[in-house]
């Protein structure tokens, strides 16, 4: 038992010292007046430096390759899809008025300052709007192509309909 107590006071009496070296910063100032701090004395300049003592340990933690966390988030982009569901396509219209009702579904719902513009025959028929529904008045009769466009805040077409064909009957009126 006394050999394990005089082993133990051995092994201590050799670590303390490395501790209290390990604990020690020293300061000094350099030719440019700047402080300099290290843990190690200045080589011949022991009666410069100042010995200061210091009551925490300091942790050491190793390096870890942080850059798969560097992740850069990239902006969504909604995929918006357009869809005419009335008139089906190649349905006969008949109405003497020349009226043609145009509804659309827009998924999702699209955000503020986006609009739906209807193509009607190639070539776009009146303004823009907020809403996918369109009441069209006095047209011809015929076969007419219609297709419904998603417009975003730029004016820059996002999403677009399938192009679809109707044909409108009107009564017409023979004179002799």
């Amino acid at each position: 038992m006394l050999r394990y107590a005089l082993l133990t006071t051995l092994l201590l009496s050799l670590v303390t010292p490395v501790a209290d070296a390990a604990s020690k910063v020293y300061v000094w100032r350099d030719e440019n007046g700047n402080m300099v701090f290290s843990d190690s004395p200045k080589p011949g300049a022991a009666e410069v430096g100042e010995e200061i003592e210091v009551k925490d340990k300091q942790t050491i933690i190793s390096s870890v390759d942080t850059s798969i966390l560097d992740v850069k988030p990239e902006p969504v982009k909604e995929q918006y899809e357009v869809e005419i569901t009335q008139p089906e396509d190649h349905a006969t219209i008949r109405d003497n008025s020349g009226s043609i009702y145009i509804a659309g579904r827009v998924a999702p719902l699209f955000k503020r300052g986006y609009q739906v513009r209807l193509m009607f025959n190639g070539q776009q028929h009146g303004e823009p709007q907020t809403r996918s529904v369109f009441i069209l008045r006095d047209v011809d009769r015929g076969e007419h192509k219609i297709k419904l466009e998603l417009l975003d805040d730029t004016g820059k077409v996002i999403a677009s309909s399938n192009e679809r064909t109707v044909y409108l009957h009107r009564a017409r009126i023979k004179r002799p």
